[in-house]
């Protein structure tokens, strides 16, 4: 072999050891994108929209299939998930319920440390929103109607331990108000339910009540956020309102299943990396009044562990009974 040869093979050997570890793999057959609420909830939208930023903008080889696996308050999903191990083709929405349901469900078989971090994408506000003809103008109104008749008012929702309720368990801690909470598996569901008169009152993230609340369907009376949004500038806060409850954040991002190659981990994340960069995300976050919370796997993993522990905490200080 002469020098040039070697001079080929040590030339083309630095361009592999150089090349980013994502190249190494690349989905040969459509992604399973797997959300935990039927159609119409929180996690099914952003998951079709991503979907259709990814074909939209050429990002990967193949196409993204949303699979709705509602259930358990997301249990359903992260079983199916965290049995999936080795799945190369597999990735799933996880939300706030997906670190919190464990800690208060002792049938919760699975958490996220049986799956893989791949990235946090957003941290999201949430209104607290009222049918329009509703009597109520104000927080301030729905509570002292629930302190009146205890018990008679409702509030539709998710799981027990899923923001929406979270933050009802910490407000009647507060007042001393008492309503009631009905839970449906997804995000549709509940809007019925209050745009049907059947509820009086619900949490909800301004993506999901966006439409409605711009036909004049939905009042927002308050929002769970540190400040208030630039779509709600004359909506105060919880806190502004005049109730000192914590904010509970509510966290959405990617993970796989367990038992996948460091190079596997790597293209997702820098698909949801190049996503996030794109123009037609930014728009989105911008119209979705949500915050750009990109991480990357390692500090995800990082970022799980702080998350549940503040959660467990706030579960605790509303009452709840914490099993892990």
């Amino acid at each position: 072999m002469n020098i040039r040869s070697n001079i080929i093979i040590a030339a083309c050997a630095a361009a592999l050891a150089a090349a980013p570890a994502w190249a190494q793999f690349k989905p040969t057959k459509p992604v399973e994108f797997i959300v935990h609420t039927g159609p119409g909830g929180g996690a099914d939208v952003l998951a079709r929209f991503m979907a259709q930023v990814i074909e939209k903008e050429n990002l990967a080889p193949v196409r993204f299939q949303v699979n709705n696996k509602s259930g358990g308050g997301g249990l359903t999903a992260m079983a199916y998930v965290a049995e999936k191990k080795g799945d190369t083709h597999a990735i799933a929405v996880f939300t706030g319920n997906w670190l919190t349901n464990p800690l208060t469900r002792t049938e919760a078989k699975f958490t996220v440390k049986d799956m893989t971090p791949v990235a946090r994408l957003v941290l999201e506000p949430a209104l607290v929103a009222v049918k329009a003809d509703a009597p109520f103008k104000t927080l301030k109104d729905f509570i002292e109607a629930s302190k009146k008749a205890p018990g008679t008012m409702k509030q539709s929702g998710g799981s027990t331990t899923s923001r929406d309720n979270v933050v009802r368990q910490l407000l009647m801690k507060d007042t001393g108000a008492n309503w009631a909470y009905i839970s449906f598996p997804g995000g549709g569901e509940r809007i019925a339910a209050l745009l049907g008169g059947h509820v009086n009152m619900m949490v909800i993230e301004p993506q999901e009540a966006g439409e409605h609340i711009k036909a004049g369907n939905m009042r927002v009376i308050a929002q769970v956020s540190d400040k208030r949004l630039a779509g709600y500038p004359n909506v105060p806060t919880i806190k502004e309102a005049g109730y000192d409850i914590p904010n509970v954040e509510q966290v959405r991002g990617i993970v796989m299943p367990s038992g996948v190659a460091p190079d596997v981990v790597a293209y997702y994340e820098d698909l949801f990396l190049r996503l996030s960069k794109t123009a037609t995300w930014q728009k989105y976050l911008e119209e979705q009044q949500f915050q750009d919370g990109y991480m990357k796997s390692a500090e995800l993993a990082k970022f799980f562990d702080v998350y549940t522990d503040k959660m467990r905490g706030i579960l605790k200080e509303a009452g709840a009974k914490v099993v892990r």
